[in-house]
């Protein structure tokens, strides 16, 4: 179990949280010990991308855009939670789950058209099916390819640069 907050603690949301936040941008090693959960972060970013999540803690919410890495979140950080200065690299990828359609045989790639960096592409493969490749060194971690899935197939993960994923 993890360690709840006490506003956590007192509102009963006691339960684990799932593995690794997606927290914004600039968010570091000391991140939940700086964030005072304030939702300046939220109010800053123009794409509303930022949401504060059940525990408290903002965190990027793909259904409702992509992140431009604009670091509006960043300068509004008021306590340094959102490092601006010696920003790590972003380092969220994305993968593809099974409900893609394409793996199912249904001629969607809406993730390969909105994808800007051109990280996602499809391998074709008899029985009509196409499977969806994800070339990590390509892909930035936006979410814009989350954002236009209809399936909602695509997740995000820490991975290594270098690896070519396949669903």
């Amino acid at each position: 179990m993890s360690n709840p907050s006490r506003r956590n603690f007192l509102r009963g949301r006691l339960s684990t949280c799932r593995s690794p936040a997606l927290h914004p941008p600039g968010a570091h090693a000391g991140f939940l010990q700086l964030c005072t959960q304030c939702g300046d972060c939220s109010r800053a970013c123009p794409q509303a991308i930022v949401v504060q999540s059940v525990s408290g803690f903002p965190e990027l919410d793909f259904s409702k855009g992509a992140c431009t890495f604009c670091q509006d979140c960043m300068r509004a950080c008021p306590t340094g939670a959102l490092a601006q200065d010696d920003t790590p690299e972003w380092p969220w990828r994305a993968s593809v789950g099974a409900t893609c359609l394409s793996l199912a045989g249904i001629a969607c790639r809406t993730c390969e058209d909105g994808c800007g960096e051109r990280a996602l592409r499809f391998r074709l493969v008899t029985g009509g099916r196409a499977i969806p490749l994800i070339d990590t060194d390509l892909c930035t971690g936006c979410g814009e390819c989350a954002y236009v899935c209809p399936a909602g197939a695509i997740t995000f993960t820490v991975s290594q640069p270098g690896q070519e994923v396949q669903a």
